[in-house]
């Protein structure tokens, strides 16, 4: 009777043990799906930023590739260059992309330098700075030269205009002239200017002298976009969002902007805030 019963109750915990096995639920698996952010109107950020100022983000980095090629061209010739174009053309951020490319595009190896003389006051003031960034001792002069055999510097000087104010004086393109000149000078050049470089340092033209500068720099000038290129650069942007500018939209973003660059995105910009609000 004993055993009977034992029998009975092995027989009745093994069926329920079984039922319970094919009846519970498998663990989910969460890998598969992705995670939403934690604010949905993040799907929507606006994708036309930043809308003004240069762009340091290779990803945010737009079309230019002739321009870089022909720089590269130039530099590896030995010569140094100067970008020109008007203000918001775009001269800054291919100015910084192009520091950014130096090392895998540049024959003959350089340390890329970047100065904004926009942040810089006088001469005392940029040559401490260049210093600095090549990570020399704070000289000037001769000094500066005998630090600089050494060295084999790209240096990137933005809004080169800046030269011509207060401050500055013809010697310092001299100077920059005469360590930039021959095929292994310490440094090679590439500057933005919104003009020529005769035209924009008028004392070389009332010594009846031409700019230091222009002497030794091949000039590529930076036009405005295209059409086909501003409309690659919406449809781009817009890839990554759930938005679509109508043609209408589109035609009247590419007569307002005239091709340049930092007006149409601070105009796309307004446009894409328009339509994130009719959403919220």
């Amino acid at each position: 009777m004993r055993e009977e019963l034992e029998n009975f109750f092995e027989r009745n915990y093994n069926y329920h043990t079984k039922k319970l096995s094919y009846t519970t639920a498998p663990e989910p698996n969460y890998t598969t799906y992705p995670e939403l952010p934690n604010n949905v109107s993040e799907l929507n950020q606006n994708p036309f930023i930043p809308f003004s100022g240069r762009v340091e983000e290779k990803d945010l980095f737009f079309d230019r590739e002739r321009e870089m090629r022909r720089v590269f061209e130039v530099l590896n010739s030995g010569s140094s260059i100067v970008l020109i174009g008007e203000e918001g053309i775009g001269k800054s951020s291919l100015l910084w992309m192009i520091c950014q490319e130096v090392e895998t595009r540049l024959n003959v190896k350089r340390q890329p330098v970047f100065l904004d003389l926009n942040l810089l006051h006088n001469e005392s003031q940029f040559y401490s700075e260049l210093c600095y960034e090549i990570g020399i001792p704070d000289s000037k002069d001769y000094q500066l030269t005998r630090n600089l055999r050494s060295c084999k510097i790209l240096l990137a000087i933005d809004n080169v205009g800046k030269l011509t104010g207060e401050g500055f004086t013809r010697n310092i393109r001299d100077y920059l002239r005469g360590l930039a000149e021959g095929s292994n000078a310490p440094l090679k050049l590439i500057l933005a200017a919104t003009k020529p470089l005769n035209n924009l340092f008028k004392d070389s033209q009332e010594q009846g002298n031409t700019s230091p500068l222009a002497g030794i720099c091949q000039e590529e000038h930076i036009h405005p976009w295209n059409e086909a290129t501003m409309r690659a650069f919406i449809t781009n942007r817009l890839a990554r969002t759930s938005v679509s500018f109508t043609e209408e939209e589109i035609i009247q973003l590419i007569q307002e902007s005239g091709g340049h660059p930092r007006k149409l995105m601070q105009l796309c910009y307004r446009t894409y805030s328009r339509y994130v609000e009719g959403l919220q």
